[in-house]
């Protein structure tokens, strides 16, 4: 029986569902955003179907996420929705893929959402290995990927040379492990869905980058499935626009790493550290006016390392954790103390700006070394895995 639905959790959200029988147990959705695509979309909605109801064992749907369309694609996919079991219809009334794909995989009641593009680019026989490691558990997320070994991939020099441009930049700058961010071919375990799309702002393109970073920072479990890819000759896809966006958002997602809230403070605490030495200096000595503000700011920066930069709440371990911290104080004070040392050693009288200057200088050189003291040992965390799709061996069923 069809019927429609909006969700009144989510203005400008309007679903069309045909429920299929076993609607409770439903392992898989795939959802297909589109934005006017009357041209491709029942060809490939009708491709989909014909080889999920004949390749895949796991009970599964089909969403189309319609996302503000101004040709005729919302109609087409009502009458595929009429005409085809197990397909549903979503609209969503402004665009971006980001925000299709947000609003399907909320409102999802299956154990694993996917999304694929509508052009149907990837073969269409990597859906099994894509999501077998997620219905068994394996793993939270699962990508496709066009630049892993073992990928065939059929495409311009253009758009080669800025995919592969793109995921360096996503290495060298924010420490991707994943090979390819892009691959309109992903899937998640609904368990983790709420988790990862509250971490993830951007409601376009840059949208499955966030997505995958989001994930390998909370230590997830990300499964890469290389993919045989042919590039679609109509794409949509304005690729400059979307680059210069994408760059955007890894400027934005690079000042909220661990890191940089790390150097971040760490200038504050060296600024107050400055301070209190100036304040202290003339009445205590250039030694013990060191010693005390050092003392102070390595608390100060401890507590706040321990909330901003590594997202530690509660109590639990605190004391532990400002002891160790302290023991990086005391490393950091015998730092800054023999930098004070050697200007003594080297001019007897000088001036209380220069000490201030040295002491600067020797408390930032301190700074990698307490941030590898925080992360590997007081604050140490599980890091995140990238799994090759070599890695496990599943038989049809997903056992």
């Amino acid at each position: 029986m069809q019927t429609v639905t909006e969700d009144p959790a989510a203005a400008g959200v309007r679903q069309w569902r045909t429920f299929p029988a076993s609607a409770r147990g439903l392992d898989v959705e795939i959802v297909i955003p589109v934005y006017n695509e009357e041209r491709a979309l029942a060809v490939s909605i009708h491709r989909l179907h014909r080889f999920l109801d004949t390749h895949l064992p796991f009970s599964w749907q089909i969403t189309i996420a319609d996302n503000a369309s101004t040709d005729i694609t919302p109609d087409i996919a009502r009458a595929l929705a009429e005409e085809l079991d197990r397909v549903r219809v979503l609209h969503v009334a402004q665009k971006g893929r980001g925000r299709a794909l947000r609003a399907a995989w909320s409102a999802s009641r299956a154990a694993v959402v996917a999304y694929m593009d509508v052009d149907l680019s990837t073969d269409l026989h990597a859906i099994l290995p894509l999501l077998a490691p997620l219905v068994s558990g394996h793993s939270e997320v699962a990508i496709g990927s066009r630049l892993a070994r073992g990928s065939r991939v059929s495409r311009g020099r253009k758009r080669e040379f800025i995919s592969r441009s793109y995921n360096q930049i996503l290495r060298l700058v924010l420490r991707a492990r994943f090979t390819d961010a892009q691959c309109g071919f992903k899937a998640v375990r609904a368990a983790v869905v709420p988790e990862l799309l509250a971490a993830v702002r951007d409601e376009s393109w840059f949208f499955d980058t966030e997505l995958l970073i989001a994930a390998q920072r909370r230590g997830m479990r990300i499964h890469e499935v290389p993919v045989d890819w042919i590039d679609d000759p109509d794409s949509r896809v304005d690729i400059v626009s979307t680059a210069l966006a994408d760059l955007r958002g890894v400027a934005r997602v690079a000042m909220d790493t661990p890191v940089a809230r790390f150097v971040a403070i760490g200038l504050v605490s060296t600024l107050a550290y400055a301070l209190l030495f100036l304040a202290l200096a003339g009445a205590v000595g250039s030694a013990l006016a060191s010693a005390l503000a050092l003392a102070v700011t390595a608390v100060g920066n401890t507590t706040a390392n321990r909330r901003l930069t590594f997202g530690i709440r509660g109590r639990a371990g605190l004391a532990r954790q400002q002891a160790a911290g302290f023991l990086v104080f005391v490393l950091a004070l015998g730092l800054t103390n023999g930098a004070l040392g050697v200007l003594h050693d080297l001019d007897g009288h000088a001036p209380r700006l220069l000490e201030a200057a040295v002491l600067v200088l020797a408390t930032l050189t301190a700074t990698v070394t307490r941030y590898v003291a925080l992360s590997s040992w007081v604050f140490r965390r599980r890091a995140g895995r990238v799994v090759p799709d070599a890695a496990l061996t599943l038989d049809p069923q997903g056992n």
